[in-house]
């Protein structure tokens, strides 16, 4: 018969780390160190909030650049680029349709680096600023709707910003 702890780090190889329903998150491909992130399974997609964007064309490529306010109070925002993965058509909790521009970042969580796709929106009316659905967190992470920050911040990195 196995020994109880045995059996107890058999389980905790299986099962996905445990993540508070909201959490610091790292962009690190945008050059977001930490951003503060509610995360929602009831969601499909995830969405973060940017301000003044654009579309452009870069070597026959569709680009967006748009600025990401990485706190909710103060001025620190960072100007970023990224190739335009899709524009889709997005249903939001209370049942609005709008059209948004989906990019693929890599995402750092809980020690984890991943890509996963995003679209990009106005969320300032938000308490969060991103968004993470189900499909970037599915198979990979639990949600334990009564705790909050479970995973250390990312450390901070130089990020550049512009003056707000």
């Amino acid at each position: 018969m196995p020994r109880p702890d045995a059996a107890a780090a058999a389980l905790s190889v299986d099962r996905p780390a445990s993540l508070g329903w909201r959490e610091w998150v790292a962009l690190p491909g945008l050059g977001i160190g930490a951003i503060k992130a509610k995360l929602d399974s009831g969601a499909r997609s995830s969405s973060l909030h940017v301000e003044a964007i654009e579309t452009f064309d870069l070597a026959g490529v569709a680009h967006v650049r748009f600025q990401v306010r990485v706190r909710r109070r103060g001025n620190a925002i960072v100007a970023c680029t990224a190739p335009v993965l899709d524009r889709r058509s997005v249903t939001d909790s209370g049942g609005h349709r709008s059209e948004r521009w989906f990019i693929r970042v890599e995402l750092e969580i809980a020690r984890q680096r991943f890509s996963t796709e995003m679209n990009l929106t106005d969320r300032r009316a938000m308490l969060f600023p991103l968004l993470l659905g189900r499909s970037a967190l599915a198979g990979r992470f639990q949600i334990d709707p009564a705790s909050s920050y479970c995973c250390p911040r990312p450390p901070r990195t130089p990020t550049p910003r512009i003056p707000a």
